[in-house]
């Protein structure tokens, strides 16, 4: 057991000093954040090329109404012959 302690009081010896040089006052995100960022960068270009394909299949145009049609037509019939 005691040389297990050893070996690891030897271990932080030598990166306490490495510690040392970072600097205390900056936070960087480290390899997990980059993982995450990373993953969530690849979601939302699938998400985003998930939309693509689903606004391609939506038609825009309008069909006109049939019932609006006639309606349309028989006020401008009756304007028509309010006129004269």
């Amino acid at each position: 057991m005691s040389d297990m302690s050893a070996s690891v009081s030897l271990a932080v010896t030598h990166l306490v000093p490495l510690a040392k040089e970072v600097d205390q006052n900056k936070v960087t995100p480290g390899v997990l954040g980059f993982i995450v960022f990373a993953v969530m960068a690849v979601a939302v270009w699938g998400l985003m090329k998930s939309m693509s394909k689903h606004m391609n299949k939506v038609d825009f145009k309008e069909t006109p109404d049939p019932e609006a049609g006639q309606a349309g037509k028989a006020e401008k019939a009756d304007s028509a012959a309010e006129r004269g």
